[in-house]
């Protein structure tokens, strides 16, 4: 599994989002700022977010994005899954049940299914109040 821009900048984005949780909506072009991301960037990753119910949006003056749900209720699994897509480990388990014509008697498929098991048990074990409490300790999650 690779992680494109997309999904990086996704993150970051909910990071901040989650980072200034208490101060209501956020303009894009704070985040934008603080990121280092192009606010056109972010733009076009607001739609996946939107599709997903993450984020709250609010036009007008006063206007910006904020947290559909609480930091804590939010994983990484969610946001990757909204900005990438499936993130199986090969293109066969991206449907269910598997169509391909060689899932019965493909050897490999089982590895497969372990990576992918231990890949979004994972993810689903880390919220984004996981991420920005942790700055301060050390960085590492255990499977």
């Amino acid at each position: 599994m690779k992680i494109s821009t997309r999904g990086r900048y996704a993150f970051r984005m909910m990071i901040d989002l989650a980072q200034h949780y208490n101060e209501g909506f956020i303009a894009l072009k704070d985040i934008s700022a603080r990121q280092n991301i192009s606010k056109k960037y972010l733009e076009q990753i607001i739609p996946f977010f939107n599709r997903s119910n993450l984020l709250l949006a609010n036009k007008g003056h006063m206007g910006g994005y904020q947290l559909a749900r609480h930091p804590g209720e939010i994983t990484v699994r969610e946001i990757l899954e909204s900005a990438e897509g499936s993130l199986t480990p090969v293109s066969c388990m991206d449907n269910i049940p598997n169509r391909c014509e060689n899932a019965d008697n493909c050897i490999a498929l089982p590895v497969y299914q372990g990576l992918n098991k231990v890949i979004l048990d994972y993810l689903n074990g880390i919220t984004l109040s996981d991420v920005i409490n942790q700055k301060n300790d050390s960085c590492e999650y255990y499977i």
